[in-house]
């Protein structure tokens, strides 16, 4: 399929009957469509490859008398991409389902029939997603005239797993609770003797109203909300937020803190993938590679200290610009320092990698074909580890990507090996873009003040974080409150790809398998 182009979105759309005006990369359809529309809009959409790429509700009934969603259709690239908000009428609190048409809109709407009581009418899987049993029912929290309610109890009503039966098929239940300090989930497999033949998982255990707080957070404290919806993506989800803000006020950003960000954004790429080859490797039983990766994540960690003023650079991405000591960092010694900890990681790399016992426990373990993570919709590395040829960094850039020939790491067989191969090509790849940003990024201020927002205003933040794209959803209330914030983390998006990935694999290969995934629980239960 050729490339889209904005012409083709543009016109596709005109075609559909939806007006709106066409920006760098977005066509954003003018005034709000109603719900019945939406099918239609999606139907039109599709043969182009533009599919819904994301999806969110909104209560604006003071304002308007109904709900709105928001959704954004677009190619794997995320660019171009079509913008429409859509009105669903508050009385009937309906609206036709996408999700026959898009799994990822399954999933949004799974979740905006949990917060919002907003039923999305023939979606073939209506269990609950983001809220477990013993909430009320009828009791929404994103609602904006929810009222508190304390009467949350266990019943012992059991979540509706599907069920595989047949001889010899036997159920293994693991977590919510495992060891070490992980965040909790629950997996149910179906094994026929060692052989996983379904696996279902179950999250939502540390949901803990992220979006809600946005709304009623002092504005000054809400950055710092941002940077903690995923411990280990501070510096992705913070730019992606402030981005959002940014656009809704008319902020232009100084080009020295554009050129920062990039350095910040790649800072956090390496630690992270460091850390996940040491744990991947450490989960065949190779304690050296894992050894020597956590000693070289610490030393990028210190490094990040040292440069950012926090070890996972919280603080540093903020409204306007960057803050703390990368303001002035000496960007040639980092370089120098990112370089030489890479090329250590490498020769780990290479030494674990060359270990038989290592590749043959990676090699065709965990495969997720092209053709089951396309239907899925699966983003960032795993998507790029099963011949998905997308990264917003090149694709749709932002900060000052647009200006850097950013190498997109592709690798076509799906497997564990290929997850990790992704991950040493872009830890590669990020050394050498620290390097080029330290060479080109200009002198000047770092920070401007963030003007007013405009009451009622909406805008995007886009950014291709460590794991794929974070977005950020953001509609202002006022000069400095938010009515609204959406967030989506890479992991909602990659967690139903890992069922997939573990079918006619033996039980005690999943470990493996999900490191290598290695997908957020906080992130996905926001």
């Amino acid at each position: 399929m050729a490339l889209l182009t904005l012409d083709d979105l543009a016109q596709a759309l005109v075609e559909a009957g939806a007006h709106g005006i066409a920006t760098r990369d977005a066509f954003t359809v003018e005034g709000r469509l109603p719900a019945a529309a939406l099918p239609a809009l999606a139907d039109r959409l599709a043969p182009l490859g533009a599919v819904c790429q994301f999806l969110a509700a909104a209560d604006t009934r003071d304002r308007s008398g109904d709900f709105t969603l928001a959704c954004a259709f677009a190619p794997p690239a995320l660019r171009p991409r079509a913008l429409a908000l859509v009105s669903v009428d508050a009385a009937a609190a309906r609206f036709p389902s996408l999700a026959t048409r898009s799994f990822a809109a399954s999933r949004f709407e799974r979740e905006i029939r949990d917060l919002f009581g907003l039923t999305p009418r023939g979606h073939p899987d209506p269990r609950r997603l983001a809220l477990h049993q013993f909430w009320p029912e009828g009791y929404h929290p994103l609602r904006r005239d929810v009222a508190l309610r304390g009467e949350f109890a266990d019943a012992g009503q059991p979540f509706p797993f599907r069920r595989v039966e047949g001889e010899g098929i036997f159920e293994i239940t693991v977590g919510p609770v495992h060891a070490g300090i992980i965040e909790p989930g629950h997996f149910r497999f179906s094994v026929e003797g060692e052989t996983i033949v379904n696996l279902e998982t179950r999250l939502g255990f540390v949901h803990k109203g992220t979006e809600k707080l946005f709304e009623t957070l002092p504005f000054e404290r809400t950055p710092e909300l941002a940077e903690r919806v995923s411990g280990d993506t501070s510096a992705g989800h913070a730019l992606a937020y402030c981005q959002a803000l940014e656009t809704l006020a008319g902020c232009e950003v100084p080009p020295r803190a554009r050129w920062l960000r990039v350095v910040l954004l790649e800072l956090e790429r390496l630690y992270n993938h460091v850390a996940d080859v040491g744990m991947i490797v450490n989960d065949t039983g190779f304690a050296f590679g894992h050894a020597h990766c956590f000693r070289i994540r610490e030393e990028l960690c210190r490094l990040n200290a040292r440069v950012a003023g926090h070890r996972l650079l919280r603080g540093a991405v903020v409204p306007g610009g960057v803050a703390g000591p990368i303001a002035g960092a000496a960007l040639g010694e980092l370089a120098s320092a990112v370089e030489a900890l890479t090329a250590e990681f490498e020769e780990i790399a290479r030494l674990s990698l060359d270990n038989t016992m290592v590749l043959e426990r990676l090699q065709g373990t965990g495969r997720l074909t092209e053709q089951t993570a396309r239907e899925l919709q699966v983003v960032g590395l795993v998507g790029r580890a099963s011949g998905i040829d997308a990264d917003c960094r090149r694709d749709a850039p932002f900060a000052a990507y647009g200006e850097l020939d950013v190498r997109v790491a592709v690798y076509a067989t799906g497997d564990v090996w290929a997850r990790t191969m992704v991950r040493l090509d872009e830890a590669r790849e990020a050394a050498r873009l620290i390097r080029a940003a330290a060479g080109r990024t200009p002198e000047g201020p770092t920070r401007v003040a963030l003007p007013p927002l405009p009451a009622g205003s909406q805008a995007f933040g886009v950014v291709e974080a460590w794991r794929g794209p974070v977005w950020h959803w953001v509609v202002a209330d006022g000069p400095a409150t938010l009515r609204r914030v959406k967030i989506v983390d890479p992991s909602f998006r990659n967690w139903p790809a890992l069922e997939y990935a573990v079918l006619k694999n033996i039980v005690p290969d999943f470990p493996l398998c999900n490191k290598s995934f290695n997908l957020s629980y906080s992130g996905n239960d926001l």
